[in-house]
């Protein structure tokens, strides 16, 4: 699939919110994957597609999940907020012709990480946190980071991620904690500079 073709998908599958933010997502991947040497090409692809099942019905992605229940990873048991990345996921390989597993890795973990993100995980991840709509506190601080250390950034996204789950009383995916520790234990081991 091409981007171009990945844009029209989504723009007939998105409300007008949806699509703009997706808009903003791969412009922002594109200008980390620029900055870190990540592919432009793969990230803007990922960008595109990452919130593809977001505004599918409950029931389509349970659906999704029992028709393709090996991928899915037992994916009905997680935090709903989460599901729409691995639907989408899902529905690149089946159905979209996108197989390459940086993409769809991207994809499934664009809203909670994971533990051993590869770079373009983190750029996905981030772009989505940081994308120009998003204007929770402590996002310019992040926009700003990201491109200093692409991985204090993510770490720090993490942690704000967790604090706000915690704070308002839900529940917490477990792939979120995984890839926080995973990044504490990162960045502890190499004096708090290590970057990708």
């Amino acid at each position: 699939m091409t981007c171009e073709e990945a844009r029209e998908l989504v723009k007939g599958r998105l409300s007008r919110k949806r699509y703009k933010h997706t808009l903003n997502v791969k412009n922002m991947a594109v200008a980390l994957a620029q900055r870190y040497g990540a592919d432009p090409e793969k990230a803007a692809l990922a960008a595109l597609l990452h919130d593809a099942a977001k505004e599918l019905p409950r029931e389509e992605m349970l659906q999704i999940f029992k028709d393709n229940a090996i991928m899915a990873k037992n994916a009905a048991s997680r935090p709903f907020p989460v599901w729409h990345g691995i639907a989408a996921a899902i529905l690149c390989m089946t159905r979209w012709n996108v197989t390459d597993p940086e993409i769809v890795s991207a994809i499934e973990c664009h809203t909670t990480g994971k533990a051993n993100m590869t770079l373009l995980d983190k750029i996905l991840y981030m772009a989505d946190a940081t994308s120009a709509e998003r204007d929770y506190p402590g996002v310019e601080a992040l926009r700003r980071e990201q491109m200093e250390n692409l991985d204090l950034a993510l770490l720090h996204s993490l942690e704000q991620s967790i604090g706000f789950v915690e704070q308002k009383g839900g529940d917490l995916d477990p792939e979120t904690l995984a890839a926080c520790r995973d990044m504490q234990r990162r960045m502890a081991g190499l004096g708090g500079t290590y970057n990708t």
